[in-house]
């Protein structure tokens, strides 16, 4: 496990690493957000290209194509105060 400075840093030292079978993850803040791991190997819980397209061909679901909007990545609105939670708690006596 490297920070990402590290790994920003020293990429080709991580990458020749890679290349000789070693699995490297990526943390910010002491949070592991990434992992680098040798080509046709899938990160562990991953499904790998063969079963996306095996329940792609049984139906089961439909790969996106394309890009991902930008507004997929921003924040959504932000609920405060007890009047949020007087309304939830509402809305569930009523049955809604």
């Amino acid at each position: 496990m490297v920070s990402l400075s590290d790994a920003k840093a020293n990429l080709s030292r991580h990458v020749n690493r890679v290349r000789h079978g070693e699995s490297i993850g990526i943390q910010v803040r002491g949070v592991p957000v990434a992992e680098l791991v040798p080509v046709g190997e899938s990160v562990e819980g991953a499904p790998d290209d063969a079963e996306l397209r095996e329940l792609e061909r049984a139906g089961l679901i439909r790969r996106g194509r394309g890009e991902l909007p930008d507004a997929i990545f921003k924040p959504g609105p932000v609920a405060r105060g007890a009047a949020v939670t007087a309304a939830l708690l509402e809305e569930r006596k009523a049955g809604r």
